[in-house]
């Protein structure tokens, strides 16, 4: 129901009600996984639309209020990653990062979608919080939980996991020498399996790779062919799609400063 809706500021006021909803019904059943998945998954997406990406915005105007956000943002992302992982009988995310290859070799394709979440969110912690040892750490079990959900299931829901791999191939550990090749088979893996109707590859690309090489020519094409997209075309699709134009807006409004002469 949120994801056919085009008003994100709407969906941003209902969202709050819906996650303390489904914290409730897990205070009664704490191993359902069903809404341990929905809790992962709301949490991570609240946090990226609703906190962190909003605070790109802020720091403009106000340095530290824009930190404080992040901050935010940060607890956001690990109550996101520790619903994920009671989704997937993992325990603490300290008893993950000790053998984390291990810990997950069990799992299997049912388990792609907590797997993916848990990445995803645990990922963004860190990258807002790099000043954290403890959480830097985690840095392993996060590239665990991506390879057994690709190897798994690669091309899960329509490019999803394809479209993370874009920028996560240039940020994992020890990146591999090709990491901006690896990003751009993914890109293209992404949009064949959306047809070109989700804008969220195009970004990715544009802020992960074109970004880093320093190519100003291919992450403005990137960010108008993700403008192109029609949000009406994939109703399922559509507030991610919003969303996504949004980002790519203020990316557009922002490359000189992203690329100083």
């Amino acid at each position: 129901m949120y994801a056919a809706d085009d008003d994100i500021e709407f969906i941003g006021s209902a969202t709050p009600f819906g996650l303390k909803t489904i914290e409730s019904l897990l205070a009664t059943v704490p191993e359902h996984r069903g809404l341990l998945l929905a809790a992962a998954r709301g949490f991570t997406q609240y946090a990226y639309v609703y906190i962190q990406v909003p605070s790109d915005e802020l720091e403009e105007h106000d340095v530290s209020a824009a930190y404080a956000q992040r901050a935010r943002a940060r607890r956001m992302y690990l109550r996101a990653r520790d619903y994920g992982l009671r989704g997937l009988r993992l325990g603490a995310a300290l008893q993950v990062q000790a053998h984390p290859a291990g810990a997950l070799a069990a799992a299997t394709r049912e388990d792609v979608p907590l797997l993916y979440w848990t990445a995803v969110a645990w990922a963004a912690a860190i990258s807002l919080g790099k000043d954290d040892p403890a959480l830097v750490a985690g840095l392993p079990a996060v590239d665990a939980l991506v390879n057994r959900a690709a190897a798994l299931d690669a091309d899960y829901d329509q490019g999803t996991l394809r479209t993370f791999l874009i920028s996560y191939e240039i940020s994992r550990p020890n990146a591999a020498a090709d990491a901006a090749q690896r990003s751009r088979a993914h890109f293209a893996r992404a949009v064949e399996l959306s047809n070109g109707q989700h804008a969220g590859p195009y970004v990715s690309l544009a802020e992960s790779v074109a970004a880093a090489i320093r190519d100003r020519r291919e992450f403005e094409a990137l960010l108008d062919q993700a403008l192109r997209v029609d949000p009406a075309a994939r109703t399922d699709w559509r507030l991610a799609n919003v969303v996504m134009q949004r980002r790519a807006r203020w990316l557009r409004a922002h490359a000189d400063e992203l690329f100083p002469e």
